[in-house]
């Protein structure tokens, strides 16, 4: 019992650092994984990463300004993300150019901008701060403006369940008989920027994306249903957190990438094992065969 102990109860009994760390992620699975699982289902999980890095501009200018603060960075980040969103919408709508073309150039360009304004004033440390986080500094500033994040996301989700669910099976359907069509995707586009601009303060530009579409990915290998597959996602997400912390701790590992590649881990095994997964599909197709 003591050796459970040591190795997953004491890490966050003994330290409020990993406390306020395992608090923060969970919050953050909670608010991100079911806008993921929206993204997946909307074929729009690459323009999640493009908005991931869409927000480095707007951080690397509140640094700039203001150095390592939470809220200069975050607003800076919130207001970059949304005029990158609208900006490639606006281009992939009044020009030729697809939405995920226009928003590859626009992610590509400020990904390059924000690396080079963090590396005009601040080290190689701030750089990989920006980029990949420090989820075990977080403090309490960062864990109100997350918990915000996260009722924010979860009222709209509720307020606008039936709307979001009717845009990812079929977006046509729903203008033709409600005008709530394009105001709910630019609500959720909205939350998408907001939860990577929370995911932002624990896990960088670079990886906050991967805590809303790994456990997302891993839900869809389980079930078809969305309503479970975002309760699976969220719990998926909570168990890479836990998992990712522990082994941070005591393999001495970088926290973020540690939590991303617990997620992975999932994934894979949901690849494998899951209800809908390869080897559920091969028995199944056996079984037709034999039969």
């Amino acid at each position: 019992m003591d050796f459970l102990y040591g190795l997953f109860i004491a890490p966050f009994a003994d330290f409020a650092f990993m406390q306020r760390a395992l608090f923060g992620s969970l919050m953050l699975s909670l608010g991100a994984c079911p806008v993921g699982v929206f993204l997946m289902l909307r074929r729009m999980s690459l323009s999640g990463d493009a908005m991931a890095h869409a927000i480095l501009p707007g951080a690397a200018a509140g640094f700039l300004l203001y150095g390592l603060e939470i809220l200069p960075m975050t607003v800076g980040g919130l207001i970059a993300g949304i005029i990158v969103a609208l900006g490639a919408g606006a281009v992939s709508r009044f020009t030729i150019q697809r939405e995920d073309a226009s928003m590859a150039a626009f992610y590509l360009i400020s990904l390059a901008v924000g690396v080079l304004m963090v590396s005009i004033r601040g080290s190689s440390v701030d750089l990989m701060h920006v980029l990949f986080g420090t989820v075990l500094a977080l403090n309490n500033e960062a864990l109100i403006l997350i918990g915000g994040i996260v009722v924010v996301t979860l009222a709209c989700l509720a307020i606008f369940w039936r709307a979001l669910v009717a845009e990812c099976l079929d977006p046509l359907f729903l203008r033709s008989v409600s005008r709530m069509g394009s105001p709910v995707h630019f609500i959720f586009l909205g939350l998408v920027v907001l939860n990577l601009v929370g995911g932002f303060q624990a896990l960088g530009t670079l990886l906050s994306v991967g805590l809303m579409m790994l456990p997302a990915a891993a839900a869809r290998f389980w079930t078809a249903r969305v309503e479970p597959m975002c309760v699976l996602a969220v719990l998926i997400g909570f168990g890479s957190c836990i998992a990712g912390l522990l082994l941070s701790y005591h393999a001495s590992l970088p926290s973020g990438p540690a939590i991303i590649l617990s997620s992975g881990v999932v994934y894979f095994c949901s690849i494998l094992f899951g209800t809908r997964g390869v080897l559920r599909a091969r028995i199944v197709h056996h079984r037709h065969r034999t039969a």
